[in-house]
């Protein structure tokens, strides 16, 4: 037998050490833990000056040398970073460029052949004014679709882990999940303003007791992964509080507070009492019980199935504690509903915003209308600011906070922390306005940049110097290949879809996990509406990125794998929809070869091809009968197509 190297056999004595100390230290703490839950530290100066946790306070424009590059104040602040550090801003992108750039980042859709024709000959030496007022007029139709409202859509519901499944072993279907997606889509086609957004979102039920719709809203809270079939159900519905209880304070505050739920945050002053007070403000609902589901198996009275969302129990209610180490079989000290002690700096009680609305009777214990209220304030120090960075990282790559869900000390610094303040009391000043806001962005000069190479100073594009390149997520690119083919199936709403799925895949699963949808024409819908079942992801959206769902997911990965060049080149789904392009265009094009090149390169890549690609084109499509099926193929793996530059 041979004997183990000698650095093996030392890593392994220190780990086995460690382990051991680990251990010893565990056991010793664990004692400490318990009497640590029944006090609370103070929060101190130094714990209130982190700059996330003091209401943002409107600041003064900058002065900047070059005024005329300004077109909003965004630019003012962007520019005077740029000049402090002596450089100055790319020039503008092209008009093509720039048009296929604002459609993909507030359509998730390519602009038409038709659409880039008109738009770059309405700017054709025009006066920089009329080239403004044509720009602002696409962003007022873009704004105004059905398509904007879905791609808005699909970045909330990442952050709302939404899926049509429970995940874990069974994977259970949840019927009326895909109401609460609908509503998310009802509510950015509509522009309801943000706070009224979150509002419902959080306490629909109570704020509006007599509307289905606001009690579908609610159905944000229960999301997340579920096992309804758990022996324990009292464990089961403590899961179930903390994970929503951390997706909330994530996604709304930017705080990792779900990291409280045993013991104090190791280095952010958030206590474990902190956690457990706003968990408290959930606990006060009877869902998902056995017999609220046997309930409403039972009715048949045309309403949507509500047993994934709130429904509050008649008081008096438990008092709410702490659970020792995070077990739900050891409750601890008593705690009363709030908020964050750090995230307060107003320090608002829970009282002061539970009061009815117009002195109507309000359901339920008001815990959840008070937790709301407080969230939407105008003088919160972290929701807006949160939400303004959200927006920003949609139109920039990144946010102005790298770390979108995470504003604590061990989150990313502001790049430009004045215009993040600008923008948060923007966003409250314009009355919580979401299309202005993207308005307002995607009209700045900072935005309408060229993609040049970033200069040496400004390493990894953090003072935008230039338009941040993206790729496509796979929805986008998914739903681009439908467009261009010409069979993209426009129809929103509705239970998901369940398209074709490779025999492979299929035969890896249950039988009772995926039943391809009956109407082929359903197939082809927008990637909103397809089925998600968390313990399965479509090839395509799998391969680029598609969020797990298990979590809330604040920023996609953009990764870069060899699978994404074979299902974009070998996948039954690509090679359908270049035949399907080959098609239309011949449709469209009879005989005109020249014509479907152009028309091509337009859908595809938002430009005419140059003199050298239209020779090697026509001589693609000249070679075989399906030339042209296979130059469609070929755009659409180009890097060209799957990015934005």
């Amino acid at each position: 037998m041979r004997t183990p190297p000698i650095h093996l056999c030392r890593a392994l004595s220190c780990f086995l050490a460690s382990l051991l100390v680990l251990l010893v230290c565990t056991t010793r703490n664990i004692g400490r833990a318990d009497e640590a839950a029944k006090t609370e530290l103070p929060l101190n100066d130094s714990d209130r000056e982190h700059w996330a946790y003091v209401p943002p306070v409107r600041p003064a424009l900058p002065e900047v040398k070059n005024v005329a590059w300004c077109r909003t104040p965004i630019d003012r602040f962007i520019l005077a970073k740029l000049e402090a550090a002596r450089l100055t801003p790319a020039p503008p992108a092209a008009a093509a460029a720039l048009l296929r750039r604002v459609t993909f980042d507030l359509t998730g859709l390519p602009p038409t052949p038709q659409e880039i024709e008109e738009f770059t000959g309405a700017i054709e030496a025009r006066s920089a004014s009329a080239i403004d007022a044509a720009y602002l007029a696409v962003i007022d139709r873009l704004l105004a679709s059905d398509a904007y409202a879905e791609r808005q859509a699909q970045h909330w519901l990442d952050l709302a882990r939404y899926a049509d499944t429970d995940g874990y072993e069974h994977d259970n279907v949840r019927p009326d999940a895909w109401r609460y997606r609908d509503w998310v889509i009802d509510a950015f086609r509509r522009n309801l303003p943000l706070d009224e957004f979150i509002r419902l979102q959080i306490a629909g039920d109570e704020l509006r007791p007599d509307d289905s719709g606001a009690a579908v809203a609610t159905g944000f809270l229960l999301c997340g992964p579920d096992m309804p079939d758990l022996n324990r159900q009292d464990e089961r519905r403590s899961m179930l509080l903390n994970e929503l209880t951390g997706t909330v304070s994530a996604t709304l505050l930017g705080l990792q507070l779900g990291c409280a739920q045993c013991h104090d945050h190791k280095y952010e002053p958030l206590s474990q009492a902190d956690f457990y007070r706003l968990r408290a403000c959930f606990e006060t609902a009877s869902f998902l019980s056995k017999q609220l589901k046997e309930e409403d198996d039972a009715k048949d009275d045309g309403k949507p199935d509500v047993r994934r969302m709130f429904r509050e129990t008649p008081g008096p209610w438990p008092a709410s504690r702490m659970l020792l180490r995070g077990d739900f079989q050891s409750p601890g000290p008593a705690v009363d509903p709030g908020f964050p002690r750090v995230a307060n700096p107003m320090q608002v009680s829970l009282t002061t915003e539970s009061k009815p609305i117009d002195s109507r009777r309000m359901e339920g214990s008001g815990r959840r209308t008070a937790l709301a209220r407080w969230l939407t304030r105008s003088d919160h120090p972290l929701t807006s600011r949160v939400l303004i960075n959200r927006i920003w990282q949609q139109h920039f790559v990144e946010g102005l906070v790298r770390t979108p869900s995470d504003f604590g000390y061990l989150g990313d610094e502001p790049s430009h922390a004045e215009l993040l303040d600008w923008l948060a009391t923007e966003l409250v000043a314009r009355k919580w306005n979401l299309k202005e806001m993207h308005r307002l962005l995607v009209t700045s000069s900072v935005y309408r940049q060229a993609g040049a190479k970033s200069a040496a100073k400004d390493q990894g594009n953090r003072l935008l110097s230039h338009y941040p390149r993206r790729r496509l997520d796979g929805e986008e690119l998914r739903d681009a290949m439908l467009a261009i083919s010409g069979r993209l199936n426009r129809q929103g709403g509705g239970p998901g879809v369940m398209p074709p799925l490779p025999k492979e895949l299929l035969s890896a699963i249950r039988k009772d996990h995926w039943k391809t949808s009956p109407n082929e024409a359903d197939h082809r819908r927008r990637s909103i509406y397809l089925f998600v079942r968390r313990n399965l992801r479509l090839p395509m959206l799998d391969a680029f990125d598609r969020p797990d769902t298990i979590a809330s997911c604040p920023k996609r990965n953009h990764s870069t794998t060899a699978p994404q060049a074979l299902v974009l080149l070998n996948s039954e789904f690509a090679l359908q929809a270049a035949a399907d392009s080959a098609a239309k265009l011949q449709e469209d094009a009879p005989r005109e070869v020249q014509r479907q090149i152009e028309t091509l390169y337009l859908a595809c890549l938002g430009r005419r091809p140059s003199d050298a690609e239209v020779v090697d084109a026509q001589a693609l499509v000249a070679s075989n009968g399906a030339g042209l099926a296979d130059l469609c193929l070929a755009l659409f793996n180009l890097n060209e197509f799957a990015y934005v530059d």
